[in-house]
């Protein structure tokens, strides 16, 4: 209650450990997806990958203010995988429509018939430096289970800067999460109201 004994009305957000805490709604949020993880994440958990991205932004935010939404991904082979690269890209001209979303390529190599992505990772460190570095956020939100971001998160944490990990329990990398000051439990997610 303020001194005027009217009800606080910001956001409460809850921790694994039940604590309540208070999120400002003034508090800048950048999101960043591992899109290739996020996606072999959902298929692992859920069976299905076919979600509004935006709402899903949305269920992260928890009702902070969005500064800007970064996907990243490679590009599937239009030659080695037509039917795989025209859903690809049918999905990226749709997310190409969720507001303040921009989308980042890597490239697919082929080794020994295995097709691997190349610069993703790279891709989203530099960007969590740089937009750290430019003050673009307050809190950033990676959207990851991949334990190689660890090192880049304590960098930004030292940066000033709010490091949340937004995951599935299954898939999890506890090194990420233990860098990160939030972990955020993707399995707690509406995910039926976020289907398409």
């Amino acid at each position: 209650m303020d001194a005027r004994g009217l009800r606080d009305q910001s956001p409460v957000l809850f921790l694994p450990l039940k604590r309540k805490i208070m999120m400002e709604s003034t508090e800048r949020v950048a999101i960043f997806i591992d899109g290739s993880n996020f996606y072999h994440g959902l298929k692992a958990n859920l069976d299905y990958s076919n979600i509004d991205l935006g709402k899903f932004c949305d269920q992260l935010l928890a009702g902070r203010r969005l500064t800007r939404i970064y996907y990243y991904n490679a590009p599937k082979n239009a030659k080695e995988n037509p039917t795989g690269y025209k859903q690809q890209q049918s999905f990226f001209n749709q997310i190409k429509k969720v507001p303040f979303l921009e989308l980042k390529l890597g490239r697919l190599v082929i080794r020994n018939n295995i097709p691997m992505e190349k610069g993703i990772d790279v891709h989203i460190t530099v960007d969590l430096i740089k937009y750290a570095r430019n003050n673009a956020y307050d809190t950033a939100i990676l959207v990851s289970g991949d334990g190689d971001f660890a090192p880049a998160l304590e960098f930004l944490k030292e940066f000033g800067k709010h490091i949340e990990n937004a995951y599935f329990s299954k898939g999890r990398s506890f090194h990420l999460s233990n860098h990160s000051d939030r972990f955020i439990n993707l399995d707690e997610f509406p995910w039926e109201k976020l289907k398409l």
